[in-house]
């Protein structure tokens, strides 16, 4: 069966399916029975000739062509309410979603969010995610854009770059190392390090750095985002590592980092995806904006 002529009664079921990952919940949003929805499902991905979904124990997830359907669908469901309002001449509830870090929020995205929300009338969403979710939100369509710095991308997302972003030492201005201009990695040497948890992709290239630097330190105390690890070193709890566009709490203060290597933020967007009005728009903002630091 050509993908043009898919049933959208099956797509909105497979929607609600993959959403909840779970049959009794997206039976009950689609007033349906749960058998009812097991055999939509069934018979979808038996006319496409493929598996949707696996069980993994008691969870169920989605198969690459699953996550392929599920964007196809949430794209043709969003495409339809649009020409059905401009249809009516009536204005269209659009909604255009982010998926990006706390930090990219904070420390990068600012500019850009609030020109968007001055030049389109589209309604922003934003969905926090760390570096993995914000590629999946694209890849399932759940996102329109999503942003974060990343090693490597899957071939369905598309990563634009946009800013280079360097790291500090963040310590209190009594610390021996405020006296420095910049530090290197050796200055670290014997030191006690906020750093994130174990397996973090910012803790693993410090810890990395470091070792190939020959410096021995120690962990201070674990923490999950820049704001916390902050709030540690103002605490006096050791020396932070963070990227430079962190504000810094007063009574600390900020020496660049050298031996530790930039982190590249990109735009993300799916591969092959049609972007409404609202979602270039926010695009060319974030663009605009970011790309300029």
């Amino acid at each position: 069966m050509p993908l043009e002529t898919l049933r959208s009664d099956w797509l909105d079921a497979f929607v609600a399916f993959a959403e909840h990952r779970n049959f009794t919940h997206a039976a009950r949003e689609l007033h349906l029975s749960q058998p009812a929805l097991h055999v939509q499902i069934a018979k979808l991905s038996e006319e496409l000739g493929v598996t949707l979904y696996r069980r993994e124990g008691r969870a169920l997830s989605l198969t690459h062509q699953g996550t392929q359907l599920l964007a196809f669908a949430r794209e043709a469901r969003e495409r339809s309410r649009e020409i059905v309002a401009e249809l009516r001449g009536e204005p269209a509830d659009a909604a255009v979603t982010m998926a990006a870090g706390e930090g990219a929020y904070l420390y990068l995205l600012g500019d850009a969010l609030r020109a968007f929300t001055r030049r389109s009338t589209a309604r922003l969403q934003v969905l926090t995610r760390d570096r993995q979710g914000a590629i999946d939100a694209v890849r399932s369509g759940e996102a329109h854009l999503g942003m974060g710095s990343f090693s490597s991308l899957p071939d369905d997302v598309l990563g634009t770059p946009l800013v280079e972003i360097g790291s500090c030492v963040v310590m209190p201005s009594a610390h021996r190392l405020a006296r420095k201009r910049a530090i290197v990695l050796a200055d670290l040497a014997g030191e006690a390090l906020v750093v994130p948890p174990a397996g973090r992709p910012h803790r693993t290239a410090l810890a990395q750095a470091l070792e190939t630097a020959g410096v021995a330190w120690r962990v201070a105390a674990e923490a999950s985002g820049w704001d916390l690890m902050l709030h540690f070193a103002s605490l006096g709890v050791g020396l932070t590592v963070v990227n430079d566009f962190c504000r810094i709490p007063r009574g600390l203060v900020a020496r660049p980092l050298r031996g530790l290597p930039s982190v590249r933020y990109d735009l993300l967007s799916r591969r092959g995806a049609r972007l409404g009005a609202g979602a270039l728009a926010l695009r060319q903002c974030v663009v605009d904006k970011t790309s300029r630091r």
